[in-house]
């Protein structure tokens, strides 16, 4: 089995030359003002105006209106769009017929009430991505990139009508395991190559897609 990853989180160019030449097959870039991998699409389009197709760029956006999400396109040429917020399955559908690019939605994981959820997105999203649901009691916890994992056994035996990426708390420690016991083929890391939220380490990148490629 292939797995590939996607990097996450981007903001500069060191971190993106890393993701690339390690061998990422997806690059994501955060333009949801309050965390603190927000990038603006003006310095997105900078980073990725000389790009090719090592990878495939994807813009996370959290419950963002059409007004918003047409201002990211009008700088940034995207492949992706990934809905990290409380998008329903007809927002989902909106966005894919309005901007006509597929649209990854996560899905934040606690229990299984929260996997069979997901399957009211199979029909709308072209992707699905698992991230670990943080706890209520969390302070200032975000839609995704809060280094948290959840139970991988709570989507080990299930089959799925879409590709899926799994993310929420891997770290090169970690993700051989993580794709053992969820049957991942793709993953998705952000705080798991950082020296500090935002704060992408090369070195960490770079560690990881070489764990993901020796799977």
């Amino acid at each position: 089995m292939t797995v590939t990853a996607k990097i996450c989180g981007i903001s500069d160019k060191v971190a993106l030359d890393a993701a690339i030449s390690g061998g990422a097959r997806f690059a994501g870039f955060v333009f949801y003002p309050p965390s603190p991998r927000y990038v603006t699409p003006e310095t997105v389009a900078h980073l990725v105006s000389n790009l090719a197709d090592e990878v495939l760029r994807v813009g996370l956006v959290v419950d963002a209106d059409d007004s918003t999400i047409g201002g990211i396109l009008e700088h940034v040429p995207l492949e992706f769009l990934q809905c990290h917020g409380s998008e329903s399955p007809a927002r989902v559908a909106e966005i894919k017929s309005r901007f006509q690019l597929p649209v990854i939605k996560a899905i934040n994981i606690a229990g299984p009430k929260d996997v069979e959820r997901a399957r009211d997105y199979e029909q709308d999203a072209d992707w699905l991505l698992f991230d670990a649901k943080p706890p209520k009691s969390m302070p200032n916890a975000l839609p995704g990139g809060n280094a948290l994992a959840f139970d991988w056994t709570l989507i080990a035996d299930c089959s799925w009508t879409r590709p899926w990426m799994l993310s929420g708390g891997l770290d090169v420690d970690n993700v051989t395991e993580a794709v053992k016991v969820s049957g991942a083929q793709v993953v998705d890391v952000s705080s798991g190559v950082e020296d500090r939220p935002g704060a992408k380490n090369p070195a960490r990148i770079v560690a990881f897609l070489d764990a993901v490629r020796a799977i």
